[in-house]
């Protein structure tokens, strides 16, 4: 007696990779979209201003420049002036722009009270902006 076989057909089996092309796809538009989106939103605020004369720059500077040198001596500019003449120059500066940015330069080796000083008296004139001017690490001299 010969009978059929009684084996079963299983089909194909189910795939057990993840197929990554459509999300290849996916993530490749995504990146585009980015790409054309993010310059503009970095965008400032667009405004068409009014057009006025009087908002021409000025010519004057917008800042004074103080420095004290490792003796104590003051200079407004370039010019030494003694501690009263300096305080009553910073003073009519003052009372002429109270904007004004003071740009203060002091020697390394000048000790912090003295520069504590001078930023006291600036501020006692009414100015309040002071910046401090250092040197650029690649133009200082070496030491030795």
């Amino acid at each position: 007696m010969a009978f059929g076989r009684l084996e079963r057909n299983l089909g194909p089996q189910p795939m057990s990779d993840i197929n990554m092309t459509p999300l290849i796809d996916v993530m490749l538009v995504l990146l585009v979209i980015f790409m054309i989106t993010a310059p503009l939103m970095s965008s400032s605020l667009k405004l068409d201003l009014p057009k006025s004369d009087a908002a021409a720059p000025s010519d004057s500077p917008q800042y004074i420049a103080v420095a004290l040198d490792l003796q104590g001596r003051l200079y407004f500019g370039d010019e030494m002036l003694d501690r009263p003449a300096f305080t009553a120059r910073v003073g009519d500066a003052a009372r002429k722009n109270p904007q004004l940015e003071v740009q203060l330069r002091a020697d390394k080796g000048v000790p912090y009270g003295s520069v504590a000083e001078l930023i006291g008296i600036v501020q006692m004139a009414g100015l309040s902006r002071i910046g401090f001017i250092a040197e650029p690490t690649g133009s200082a001299p070496s030491a030795r």
